[in-house]
């Protein structure tokens, strides 16, 4: 399962409640024992690499875990180390991550890999509170790494954590609450062990994953099944915000020259900043034609009805921005997931 994106709220020293003998054992006895029978054979967990588990840990955030294996494994080849990423274009980043979608996650990774190169050992430091203050790094991935790379002794508050507290401990208030993220990193501080911290953070997330579903939880064979007081109803957890859909209409001009296509660079201020794509149509400066391909797609609450057409310019603009691009220098640069449907229609 992804590792869904979280409020930036930090452990605090919330008021704790005691917690029972046989809660404590579920977590830090029975948890351990089903991980070790059950857990997924995933590439990360088999390296302490710092850098390797830093790739990991961003690629997972909203993405499953089948979508990012072949991705890890095709970067470390093409990226092996902090050095070769940072002297990479930012062209060649994008590219290698075309089709993971969130590409800030890309950026950030980028911006990550230059401080790193940059520093005096060239090397992440080893606690989640120095890895707080490097770039594209939050609460939960300061931790993760600093748990899976180095043994640090701290928790961890994802998605799939905060799916298993709220239903274990029945807490009906709205997660993106600051109360209830207080109450959530102070039942990770307590559930934490002192030793195996890192083992304990991938069998609580690993729960999440194959058994605490969204929908329909395996409750019958979770080893929380004794001490979770949301069971009976466990799709009433968590408790979350609605979020409202937008509908976004796009009508995207293809227009050829001698089979070369007119593209343009997403401008820094645009949310695909650096890719390639298609661009707009502008019924002020080109003529609509046929129409190529119609589709939907969502990015977060956006829903986007996208037509692309056929198009020529009435008269190209001396101020226009752009390149024209064959099929396979198309292929080679980085273009959004949709432009990329379009490129391969052309191609067809």
């Amino acid at each position: 399962m992804p590792r869904t994106k979280v409020t930036d709220s930090t452990p605090t020293k919330a008021s704790r409640s005691a917690l029972s003998s046989e809660v404590i054992h579920s977590f830090q006895v029975r948890l351990p024992v089903w991980y070790e029978k059950n857990k997924r054979d995933l590439p990360w967990r088999h390296t302490r690499d710092p850098y390797a588990i830093a790739l990991s840990e961003f690629m997972l955030q909203q993405t499953q875990v089948v979508t990012a294996t072949p991705y890890y494994q095709r970067w470390l080849k093409l990226f092996p180390t902090w050095r070769k990423l940072a002297e990479a274009p930012i062209e060649s980043v994008l590219k290698a991550w075309e089709g993971l979608g969130y590409y800030q996650r890309a950026r950030n990774l980028h911006k990550l890999a230059q401080a790193v190169a940059a520093s005096p050992s060239g090397e992440l430091p080893s606690t989640a509170e120095a890895l707080l203050e490097l770039p594209g790094i939050g609460p939960y991935t300061s931790r993760a790494i600093a748990s899976f790379a180095f043994g640090e002794s701290v928790g961890v508050l994802d998605g799939n954590v905060i799916r298993v507290l709220t239903r274990v401990f029945a807490l009906t208030g709205n997660v993106a609450d600051r109360a209830v993220q207080q109450q959530l990193w102070s039942l990770v501080e307590q559930l934490t062990p002192s030793r195996g911290a890192d083992t304990y953070n991938q069998a609580i997330m690993e729960i999440g994953a194959l058994v605490c579903l969204p929908r329909k939880p395996a409750c019958l064979i979770c080893p929380f099944n004794a001490v979770c007081l949301g069971k009976s109803d466990p799709e009433r957890y968590p408790v979350k915000e609605r979020t409202v859909t937008k509908v976004v209409v796009e009508k995207i001009a293809v227009i050829e020259n001698k089979k070369r296509w007119w593209c343009v660079q997403s401008a820094a201020s645009r949310r695909l900043a650096e890719f390639w794509r298609f661009p707009d149509l502008d019924e002020r400066t080109m003529i609509s034609g046929q129409e190529l391909i119609r589709f939907k797609y969502t990015i977060t609450n956006h829903r986007i009805e996208l037509t692309a057409l056929h198009a020529i310019w009435k008269k190209m603009p001396p101020s226009a921005s752009g390149r024209w691009l064959t099929n396979e220098e198309i292929e080679s640069l980085p273009f959004p997931a949709a432009h990329r449907k379009i490129a391969r229609q052309l191609a067809e």
